[in-house]
């Protein structure tokens, strides 16, 4: 194996390898240090050259005794080799000089460069260092800044981007910036700046309460108003439609038609209620999951400023402002329920309303109670009903307010009754008991729309001839117009209300009754028993036949009325008391005619033990029949009233004609007494005839049975049961007894014999009719 060529370096080579050596370049700013690497790595590659020059070296002087005897006999070839070692030699002596030379060179610049790599090692960490320090500050600043942003976003009540901001300081990946104290301090107060953010969020809302409290008012103002404009708008369509008669606001019906008319009373041209800060309160308060503590803090809140409304003692005169303002604060209740899923439950809503409401009513049940104005009573019953409707259409429960109106309109209707009790009183004090006179078609028209007749009485009406008078006086057509009032006024405070329509009818039936009985039918009997001219009482008799008619008049009015509003049947029992007044009248008109009868029995001068019988009746009875018959017929009463006025004076000319017989104050009489007085009864039997009215002879019945057995002997046939009940059935034993007793009384007087022994008949007769009932005395 031939041995491998070494490679020879020559001077030349090696001084142009050493030019070619920059360790700086003056057109670069930096070092070129790199470019050294090669050059040093092949001056190592050359000192190993020397080493092995010089092992070479020796090797040579090794051998150039081998050599000297190789060259002695090679001379001229040792010549030529030893000039070509001499010329190696002297260029390895250069060759090492040079190597020294730049090996020197080589190490000075190999520690400078060294040095400066050393340095530029240090500059490059240090640069390194900064680099990262200023990275690190970089991001302390845009920490900082975030943390400074939290501030001011909550200063602008941007409290969900700061709260946003806190998050992201939190969640920041792990880098340089973690594992230092002022990042770790960062961390440790962002406990505190969420603190901040809750308070001032919880401000935010405070104060948007405070002026929710203030805008309260204003937002139930336009919602009555609008409740108002709707009930309007459906009560004129409701005139134009019968079929919609039945449907109230808030019906079925009228929701649909209402809804293509909303209005929202919480954003529009007059108010805007922005619910902003109470939705960014709950999202934050969410977020830091304290939402049961917003919902306390809101809830007690809310309940002081519910308390707050209700001034004590309340003013009626500020009821309105009142309403309004309990109406806004439950509106905006509602929106926040409807709004915010599960911040505020109905319960609790509930509860706020249930208490205001209740509040409500006692202090306006109080501010009432010494409240004698009706009218104030229906200010009061409108200005609930409004808010009563408006709060029903944002479905809070109302019953509570519809029992508390009934309430106060069982009161109102106390005061409306002794009102129109005190009218009804002076309408009959007033009345002068005369029939109404009217001269004009209006006139009539105006009493026949006043006062309740039949159909049938009203149709005569209408076809009198005017100027003509009027069935009544002037007391029952002002009490029919005072009762009109006073329904209409009833009625009145029920307006829109809805419920306990049965409760109603009972107080409507209770109180017409009152008035009817009380001062009406009473205050007439009162009047009645002053009131001593016949003709007044007549009208009075016709006006409380009236009123009697109109009771069944008014209760169909009313039950007519009633049906077009759901309501139950009004029932009045006033009649009766209009019949006992009738029937106390009609005594009064009998009462007032006997008192004149008893004038003419005055004058009557009978004898009771006369010689002869008489054919002619008695003068007075002439005088008496005349004005009877006068004075009752022209009684304007109807015929019924007129034939008991009749029968109740020929009862009391029978009672009276039978005193006269059996009367104590007639010791004793003869027949020719008892002849004379049938001899009256038959010409006043006759004179009833006359006048169309002999069934009135039946008065009579008592008095001619009771004479009839004296008469005619036939005091033995009384004497059996049998024929006693067949043919004397009127007769009473007593007064048969006292009959016979004074005919035996006048017999035994008699000094005539035959008279005597009939006294004495007469007397063993009265003894015999005695014993029949022997436990009755007379």
């Amino acid at each position: 194996m031939p041995p491998r060529k070494r490679i020879q370096y020559t001077q030349e080579n090696i001084d142009q390898q050493l030019q070619q050596i920059h360790l700086l370049d003056p057109s670069s700013s930096t070092e070129n240090a790199e470019q050294l690497a090669p050059i040093v790595k092949q001056i190592h590659v050359n000192q190993q050259q020397e080493q092995f020059l010089r092992t070479v070296q020796g090797l040579i002087e090794a051998k150039e005794a081998e050599i000297e005897t190789i060259c002695e006999d090679n001379y001229q070839d040792f010549i030529t080799s030893v000039s070509t070692l001499f010329t190696i030699k002297s260029y390895t002596t250069n060759l090492r000089e040079k190597i020294s030379t730049l090996d020197g060179n080589v190490s000075q610049v190999g520690h400078g460069l060294v040095e400066k790599k050393r340095a530029l090692l240090k500059s490059k960490k240090t640069a390194a260092n900064l680099d990262e320090a200023i990275d690190t500050l970089q991001s302390c600043l845009r920490v900082l800044d975030v943390v400074n942003r939290v501030g001011q976003m909550v200063k602008e009540e941007k409290y969900w981007s700061a709260l946003r901001s806190l998050e992201e300081i939190q969640s920041m990946p792990p880098t340089s910036l973690s594992q230092t104290p002022l990042f770790q301090h960062l961390l440790s107060s962002l406990p505190s700046l969420r603190i901040q953010i809750k308070d001032a969020v919880t401000a935010s809302t405070k104060q948007w309460l405070l002026e929710i409290r203030n805008v309260s008012g204003q937002v139930g103002k336009l919602a009555l108003e609008a409740m108002e404009a709707r009930t309007r708008r459906w009560r004129t369509r409701r005139e134009k439609d019968p079929m919609l008669k039945l449907s109230r606001v808030g019906s079925a019906v009228e929701t649909v038609t209402n809804e293509k008319i909303e209005y929202n009373v919480l954003y529009n041209d007059k108010i805007k209620v922005d619910f902003k800060p109470l939705y960014q309160c709950i999202h934050i308060y969410s977020a830091l999951e304290s939402l049961e503590e917003l919902q306390k803090s809101y809830q007690a809140d809310r309940k002081a400023q519910s308390d707050l409304i209700l001034p004590v003692p309340l003013n009626l005169s500020a009821l309105p402002g009142l309403t309004q303002e309990i109406t806004g604060f439950f509106i905006v209740e509602s929106q926040v329920l409807h709004t915010t899923r599960n911040f505020r439950s109905e319960l609790e809503i509930e509860e706020l309303w249930d208490a205001i409401v209740q509040r409500l009513c006692v202090a306006v049940e109080y501010s009432l109670k010494v409240e004698s104005n009706h009218d104030v009573f229906l200010r009061v019953k409108e200005c609930l009903i409004g808010f009563i409707m408006t709060l029903e259409a944002y479905a809070y429960s109302t019953n509570q307010l519809h029992s508390f109106i009934l309430v106060l309109f069982e009161k109102y209707a106390t005061l409306l009754e002794k009102e129109f009790g005190r009218r009804l009183d002076e309408d009959v004090l007033r009345d002068d008991h005369l029939p109404m006179y009217i001269t004009e078609p209006s006139q009539r028209e105006e009493g026949l729309a006043t006062v309740w007749v039949t159909r049938a009485e009203e149709d005569e009406l209408l076809k009198l001839t005017l100027p003509a008078n009027l069935p009544w006086s002037q007391s029952f057509d002002s009490c029919c117009r005072d009762i009109r009032n006073f329904v209409q006024k009833f009625y009145q405070f029920m307006e829109g209300v809805s419920q306990h329509h049965r409760n109603i009818d009972e107080l409507l039936g209770k109180s017409l009754d009152a008035l009817l009985v009380h001062h009406v039918s009473e205050s007439i009997e009162k009047r009645l028993s002053g009131t001593t001219t016949l003709s007044q009482i007549a009208q009075i008799v016709t006006n409380l036949e009236h009123f009697d008619q109109a009771c069944s008049e008014l209760e169909r009015s009313l039950t007519s009325l009633r049906s077009t509003q759901r309501g139950g049947t009004v029932t009045l029992h006033a009649s009766s008391s209009f019949g006992k007044t009738i029937a106390l009248a009609c005594g009064r008109i009998t009462s007032i005619i006997t008192s004149k009868l008893d004038d003419f029995f005055e004058l009557s001068e009978y004898d009771f033990t006369p010689q002869d019988r008489e054919n002619a009746p008695s003068m007075y009875l002439y005088e008496l029949v005349n004005w009877l018959t006068t004075v009752v017929d022209s009684l304007v009463v109807k015929d019924a009233y007129k034939d008991e006025a009749y029968r109740s004076a020929v009862q009391y000319i029978a009672d009276c004609l039978m005193e006269f017989l059996l009367g104590r104050s007639i010791a004793m009489l003869n027949e020719n007494a008892i002849s004379n007085i049938l001899v009256d009864v038959d010409f006043l039997e006759n004179e009833l005839k006359n006048i169309g009215r002999s069934h009135l002879s039946v008065a009579f019945t008592e008095l001619r049975s009771t004479t009839s057995i004296v008469l005619s002997d036939s005091v033995q046939q009384y004497l059996v049961p049998a024929i006693r009940q067949a043919s004397f059935p009127s007769v009473k034993h007593k007064r048969l007894q006292a009959l016979l007793e004074k005919l035996a009384r006048f017999g035994t007087s008699s000094n005539i014999p035959a008279v005597r022994e009939i006294g004495e008949k007469r007397k063993k007769e009265a003894e015999a009719v005695g014993r029949l009932f022997p436990g009755e005395g007379r």
